[in-house]
């Protein structure tokens, strides 16, 4: 693939917060909201589900990561260990996910800067936006890097800011609601006022506010030291998960009450207010703010690097797969950009709860098949290594093979499986089964159209 021109400009402490703060969008900030509305305090144990999801896909990415190090890793290992077919069509149905999501990241992040500055509309603060996040993809991918980093130290020093602030507003320390124990955590309908079920049924919302983590593998090839950087960054995600979703989650239920959770605005933001803190909650605002541009940042890389790799393996338009002079795809960002563009378009036409619910549910879908592929390609590797006697060769390896994996892969189906059951998901199978099976449908009739025909006689 060519791996040696692409441009290896990730440092170390680069590849550690794109995995660290990559998971960390404002889905998570505002999907929140969603999962709160639906299954209550309960939703801690979705999101903690959840974890051990990403943490199986993490490992199994790490595995063949440092194994192959390639750009656009997942749609190559799917290539070679799945086959080339379904690689494609999961493949073009990352692509097409995030260049209907990145878009509604970018408007989200102008709806928020609208309520700083009424006088200019939320459509060209995406726009603007949007520029801003081109230019960072279209120049050197240290570019990409440096900004990624700042921006998931900004995200993570929100999050850290939020479960001290929630300790003391428990405590009775901070704010006007005096010492709160358990009255908001266990009120208003218990633990589980929906029932348990409804855990399940907001699966596939959690999956998308882990989302991102994957194009750390994505980014294997551009990376210095793969063998070194990426299982270090893997190795902790665990303490991330924990640390960054979990506890503030905690401390999130324990201080606001659930049914008074929504889509509107940042859960985390609205429950600094209810105790008076009107400061820190419009500084959440600026972090939903810095997560979303930050979504669409790794997004537009991730589906630019996916693009690319689909070119490389003749499953997209060659010139897609040509690098600049600075080792950077630069036409399959231009294409991947052009999509955006075409997305806030027929977002601003329609920016309801409604179709922001669907693009998260979509992305979901989309995003599971991706980790499924990496799962399982994981599996069909390390089976393929010990049946030939080479698994000696293995640098990292995932613990507790095949359990692990097999978890990564069918709790997953299971979310997918789920997700009929909820009528506003719904809608995200429908749209997204047809995404990964009509690219499969054009490559095997590309096939067997470019087929030679045998030779008579």
């Amino acid at each position: 693939m060519d791996n040696e021109k692409v441009r290896r400009g990730l440092k170390p402490r680069h590849v550690n917060l794109i995995a660290l703060g990559g998971i960390i969008s404002s889905g998570y900030f505002l999907g929140t909201g969603y999962v709160l509305d639906k299954a209550g305090p309960a939703a801690i144990i979705a999101y903690i589900l959840g974890g051990m999801i990403v943490l199986s896909v993490m490992m199994c990415l790490g595995e063949l990561a440092v194994y192959r190090p390639i750009c656009g890793s997942f749609i190559s290992y799917a290539r070679d260990y799945i086959s080339p077919t379904w690689a494609c069509g999961v493949g073009w149905s990352y692509w097409i996910t995030w260049i209907t999501y990145v878009p509604s990241e970018m408007i989200a992040a102008g709806i928020i800067m609208n309520k700083f500055i009424p006088a200019v509309a939320p459509e060209w603060w995406a726009v603007l936006f949007g520029l801003l996040v081109t230019v960072i993809n279209l120049f050197h991918v240290e570019k990409f890097g440096e900004t990624e980093y700042w921006l998931a130290i900004i995200k993570i020093l929100a999050l850290v800011m939020f479960s001290g602030l929630g300790l003391l507003i428990v405590l009775g320390i901070v704010g006007d609601g005096g010492f709160l124990g358990t009255s908001v955590l266990l009120g208003s309908g218990g633990f589980a006022p929906n029932g348990y079920w409804a855990v399940f049924l907001t699966m596939i919302i959690i999956l998308v506010n882990f989302q991102g983590s994957e194009i750390i593998g994505l980014a294997a090839g551009e990376c210095q030291e793969p063998e070194k950087s990426i299982p270090a960054a893997i190795r902790n995600v665990i303490w991330r998960i924990l640390g960054l979703y979990i506890i503030p989650l905690l401390f999130l239920i324990s201080i606001f009450p659930w049914n008074k959770a929504s889509l509107e605005e940042s859960v985390f933001a609205a429950a600094l207010d209810v105790y008076g803190l009107m400061w820190a909650g419009k500084l959440f605002a600026f972090v939903v703010l810095t997560a979303a541009i930050s979504c669409s940042n790794s997004g537009l890389y991730g589906c630019s690097r996916a693009l690319y790799s689909l070119a490389k393996e003749n499953m997209a338009p060659c010139a897609l797969g040509v690098l600049d002079h600075n080792g950077v795809p630069r036409n399959s960002i231009l294409i991947s950009i052009l999509g955006c563009w075409v997305g806030i378009a027929a977002y601003a036409v329609d920016s309801s709860k409604t179709l922001y619910t669907t693009l998260l549910a979509l992305s979901g879908f989309t995003g599971a098949m991706a980790w499924i592929s990496i799962c399982w390609s994981q599996y069909n590797l390390r089976m393929s290594l010990r049946l030939s006697g080479n698994e000696s060769k293995l640098k990292f390896r995932i613990p507790l093979f095949p359990y692990f994996t097999l978890l990564g892969i069918w709790v997953q189906v299971a979310c997918l499986v789920v997700a009929a059951f909820a009528e506003d998901l719904r809608v995200s199978l429908m749209i997204g089964i047809p995404t990964l099976l009509v690219p499969m449908a054009v490559y095997k009739a590309r096939e067997f159209l470019t087929k030679p025909l045998p030779e008579e006689g």
